[in-house]
């Protein structure tokens, strides 16, 4: 047997933890570097780290839901609602929890939800890498994914790190067809998040495709990792990886049907509420000035840069920015990523940039697209490690500098 038939079968659970340990360790430090930059940067400005990572922005709207319910509501001077409606409700819902068994408070709960559901983002997203790539392309992913320079909204009391962790871990799932465990998660993101869908998508065409290829060959529960030699330091993605092994068509065919409900059942819940039928929901983020228009907003709002010097700066960094992303997702595209991943990536990668609002929010809107790193992971997995390491701790000095100067500004809107 060669080395590019090497059975490489999943970790066992006992293992598992212990297998991405490395990966752990190394995010925990980037976001406590984060996170003492922040507090230093703050204290010189006379800000309170606390407050800004617990109790601004959107934190606070999920505070007040998590204390008062639902039917808080801002109207602004030119008549727009802003309804606490608008976001969904599994973080206020677990921040109530942990608060009532616990002396924190909304905000503080929301704080360690966030925290601990970083951990699990960054445990998924190696386990994820791991599985398609192999260990070290793992640890990579996560690093990439700690040291992005909104990486800091990972360590807030929002709910982007809650949604990537049951993403991440449904995509697993999915890819180790456990297709309950990941209908069950996508149904639990889809209650976090309306790109929840995005995971809905990624899990239905997986078990359809599944269906379509239910053969006997599809259905081998091998494991075959093509792994680099010394004379191939190419990486292709472990085989099983691209063909999950079959199951029973009744546990696909209920993880399809369990996937949605999270999200459907908000919708719906909502539209119920305000009056306005099945679409309610997208009355109330039209009244947040939010919408999909298919990128035309954003194309205005980057174009209208050019119209000085300064901004024109901005407008070309803006295109760039665009452009990375494109760049990443057609990588992705060429190495063979899992279509799940690929339809999960894409969906989320066009929701954030085809939004008509809230521009300033498109990074944090990606955050979740965590497929579009491996790429990146898979280049730094080849260095040596003495060289990966100096690439991503300058990373991380650099994100961490970023992320406290962000804060104590504009911020995440």
């Amino acid at each position: 047997m060669t080395d590019l038939e090497t059975p490489v079968a999943t970790p066992p659970r006992t293992g598992a933890l212990r297998r991405a340990a490395p990966a752990l360790l190394g995010y925990a430090a980037v976001r406590a570097l984060g996170l003492i930059a922040l507090a230093v940067w703050s204290a010189a400005n006379g800000k309170s780290a606390h407050t800004l990572l617990t109790a601004r922005w959107d934190s606070l709207w999920y505070t007040r839901v998590a204390e008062l319910g639902y039917g808080y509501e801002v109207r602004l001077p030119n008549g727009d609602v802003h309804s606490n409606l608008a976001f969904f409700p599994l973080l206020p819902w677990l921040e109530r929890l942990v608060s009532a068994l616990t002396p924190l408070s909304y905000a503080d709960a929301g704080l360690l939800v966030g925290t601990l559901a970083s951990l699990a983002a960054a445990w998924g997203i190696f386990a994820v890498a791991d599985h398609v790539y192999g260990r070290r392309a793992g640890v990579c992913a996560v690093l990439v994914w700690a040291v992005l320079p909104i990486g800091i909204v990972q360590s807030m009391a929002y709910s982007e790190s809650l949604f990537t962790a049951l993403a991440a871990w449904s995509l697993y799932a999915v890819l180790t067809g456990r297709w309950l465990t990941a209908g069950t998660l996508a149904a639990l993101a889809g209650l976090t998040r309306p790109v929840g869908a995005a995971v809905v998508a990624a899990l239905w065409v997986a078990a359809i495709t599944s269906f379509v290829r239910d053969t006997p060959t599809a259905r081998d529960t091998s494991y075959v990792r093509d792994t680099p030699t010394a004379r191939d330091t190419s990486y292709v993605p472990n085989r099983s990886a691209l063909h999950p092994d079959g199951a029973p068509a009744w546990r696909r065919a209920l993880g399809m049907l369990l996937a949605p409900l999270g999200a459907a059942g908000y919708v719906l819940w909502v539209g119920h509420r305000t009056g306005g039928g099945p679409l309610g929901y997208l009355d109330v983020q039209a009244q947040w000035g939010n919408g999909f228009d298919g990128g035309y907003a954003f194309a205005r709002f980057v174009g209208d840069k050019f119209t000085s010097f300064p901004s024109a700066l901005a407008g070309l960094g803006l295109i760039v920015g665009v452009a990375l992303v494109v760049w990443l997702y057609v990588t992705c595209l060429r190495q063979g990523q899992p279509l799940p991943l690929l339809v999960y990536a894409g969906i989320v990668t066009a929701l954030a940039l085809c939004a008509s609002g809230y521009f300033g929010s498109k990074p944090r809107l990606l955050l979740p697209a965590f497929p579009l790193l491996l790429p990146l992971a898979v280049a730094l997995s080849r260095l040596r490690t003495s060289r990966s390491a100096l690439v991503l701790g300058g990373a991380a000095v650099a994100s961490a500098a970023y992320g406290a100067f962000w804060l104590n500004g504009t911020g995440p809107p």
